[in-house]
């Protein structure tokens, strides 16, 4: 990819702590090109404890556009919208930030829906099927939302900050749409099992559950896209599961994400 830059480029940031391992600036980069824009991606490194004074500063910016929020920010980022779409705001998490006509900034929530088209292009139709999630933080709280409006029967979800779990459980269990409730790290008796959480990112990380407990009839799928596959989607192909990648979501992810920004 050869990006000409001048003073004309638009500017999209995207924001984490940590930042290194990301992947998208230069898949977004690419798409806006794609779609004949003059627009770039960047990463940007910011604290928890400095990023709202992060997003006010970069507001100023005139030539600045969007903005992609990733770990630990999406709760967060929330609050610095002022407006979302009616899935951010039932979530209360942002992955993607444009510009409204005054300047402000409005929010909405695409990793949910990435991952389960992601899901059906890998073959597997969520509907109908017992789904184990493990994880209720951003991404975790986006796909349990998705999983449950795509018509699974039953959504069990794990995480280890109980009030984190039980919040999202009983959100999710208002919308009276199949069945919501607390699980384990066992994962026996579901035909969907998925990590949601950054575990297995690290060499030394445990596995998320329990992998001995995997049987071929489960599709396996994970949101990390570094290592492109993790210790748990490599145990999970080792005993026969169908399996996606964080790869595989991130690149539906990305395409809703540029479309957004670019107000498609």
């Amino acid at each position: 990819m050869t990006q000409a830059l001048s003073g004309a480029t638009r500017l999209h940031f995207i924001v984490g702590d940590p930042i290194a391992q990301v992947k998208s600036p230069a898949g977004v980069t690419q798409a806006f090109a794609d779609h004949g824009r003059d627009a770039v991606c960047v990463p940007a490194h910011v604290s928890p404890a400095h990023l709202a004074d992060w997003v006010r500063g970069t507001s100023l910016a005139q030539n600045v556009d969007g903005i992609i929020v990733t770990v630990p920010h999406k709760f967060a980022c929330t609050e610095l919208c002022a407006t979302t779409s009616e899935r951010a705001a039932f979530l209360h998490t942002v992955n993607t930030m444009r510009r409204n006509a005054d300047g402000t900034w409005h929010g909405d929530m695409f990793d949910g829906l990435g991952f389960v088209t992601a899901m059906q292009d890998n073959g597997c139709q969520p509907a109908g099927k017992k789904a184990l999630l493990v994880g209720a933080g951003g991404a975790g709280s986006a796909i349990a939302h998705a999983l449950v409006m795509a018509g699974v029967s039953e959504l069990a979800i794990f995480d280890p900050d109980d009030q984190r779990r039980t919040g999202l459980v009983n959100r999710l269990d208002s919308l009276n749409q199949g069945t919501v409730g607390h699980g384990s790290a066992d994962p026996t008796g579901f035909h969907i099992v998925i990590n949601a959480t950054p575990v297995g990112m690290k060499e030394s990380d445990p596995y998320p559950l329990q992998v001995e407990k995997l049987d071929a009839a489960m599709f396996c799928g994970c949101v990390i896209t570094a290592p492109a596959i993790t210790p748990f989607i490599a145990a999970a192909r080792a005993r026969g599961c169908a399996t996606m990648t964080g790869a595989h979501m991130f690149a539906r992810v990305r395409d809703l994400m540029v479309a957004f920004l670019l107000g498609q």
